[in-house]
């Protein structure tokens, strides 16, 4: 079968697609066609060097597809069912799994990130890691939104419970988590302000639902914003290095940052007196349970959030699709087909 690996670090052209051994369904498993994957930012941080990393690797953490094979020991699905895989897995059996806070466990890892990923033809996974492909969703976009909604509602919902019309910044709006936590914040009916990096993403955004839209390759952004509201109840954070002094800046009394990442840079600066003065919160925030990958698959079903693709490549094209993505050419989610 067919898989995107890489044999080392360094940039687009490091992907290939090999020919590997199908994978052998366990009994406690049920084996996976992949028909489409979503790609994500981690793909591409993984694909440049994490310290713990064995090659070769398979990427991707989102993936949709058939059912092919079901292990002896499992019920309630039936070969031929479509599904989309929960991208976490956790050990199961520690206080915080008993608790379904799986994401909690000391164990938890990503597809794609702590195993290898779903970007492979065949696929094995516990059946506690699937879920129903609404109906109302091609394969394509059922695979490019579990792990941007289930992170953004991680953050905004079970975090920073944010609360209706409240202030909420949300920085990259185009990008997959920026996206969905627009949706999610007009689902709560908070205000809305958000950014993009260039005017045509503008539009894109606004269809989303954000009130307010500010192109932040203007040196002079922070002021529109501020012209707009000046204090937030909740900044919606991924960005890390760059934007970290200018979201405390912007967040008011009684404020909560909610992060899941830092893509410019871990290493932060920060004054403990408006921390404490204040009564702000920083939180840190990864994935979500499995409860919550289910409540924000059945909203998809019903249409409360909407997928947001930009393209679809074949797998021969991975390399291309990663380029697109690191050079901010899309606006919505990129995703590879195994099945053009």
């Amino acid at each position: 079968m067919k898989a995107v690996r890489f044999h080392e670090f360094g940039g687009p052209s490091v992907l290939q697609i090999d020919d590997i051994d199908e994978p052998t369904c366990k009994p406690n498993e049920v084996k996976i066609k992949i028909i489409a994957s979503g790609i994500n930012h981690l793909d591409i941080w993984v694909r440049k060097g994490l310290p713990w990393i064995n090659f070769p690797w398979i990427l991707g953490s989102d993936g949709s597809g058939i059912i092919h094979e079901i292990g002896s020991n499992v019920s309630k699905w039936i070969v031929g069912d479509e599904v989309v895989v929960h991208p976490g897995y956790s050990c199961g059996n520690c206080k915080y799994c008993n608790n379904k806070n799986e994401n909690y466990c000391s164990n938890y890892g990503i597809m794609g990130e702590s195993c290898h990923g779903l970007q492979q033809e065949y696929i094995c996974v516990n059946p506690k890691q699937i879920i129903r492909k609404p109906s109302c969703l091609t394969f394509y976009e059922a695979s490019s939104m579990p792990l941007v909604f289930m992170t953004s509602w991680q953050m905004l919902v079970e975090r920073a419970k944010l609360k209706k019309d409240e202030w909420v910044l949300i920085y990259g709006g185009t990008s997959g988590v920026g996206a969905a936590a627009i949706q999610i914040s007009r689902y709560i009916q908070a205000n809305i302000i958000t950014t993009v990096g260039s005017e045509e993403k503008i539009n894109f955004t606004k269809s989303l639902g954000a009130d307010f839209v500010i192109n932040h390759s203007n040196p002079r952004w922070i002021n529109e914003v501020k012209s707009i509201n000046r204090k937030f109840d909740v900044i919606f954070e991924h960005v890390g290095k760059a934007t970290w002094e200018k979201s405390i800046s912007l967040l008011g009394k009684g404020g909560r940052i909610v992060t899941c990442g830092a893509t410019s840079g871990y290493e932060v600066n920060l004054d403990l007196r408006h921390l404490f003065f204040k009564q702000q919160s920083i939180l840190g925030s990864t994935m979500s349970n499995f409860n919550n990958f289910n409540l924000v698959m059945h909203k998809i079903k019903n249409g409360i959030f909407k997928p947001f693709i930009d393209s679809v490549f074949s797998i021969e094209d991975v390399a291309i699709a990663h380029q697109k993505i690191e050079n901010r050419e899309h606006i919505g989610k990129v995703v590879l087909s195994f099945d053009k």
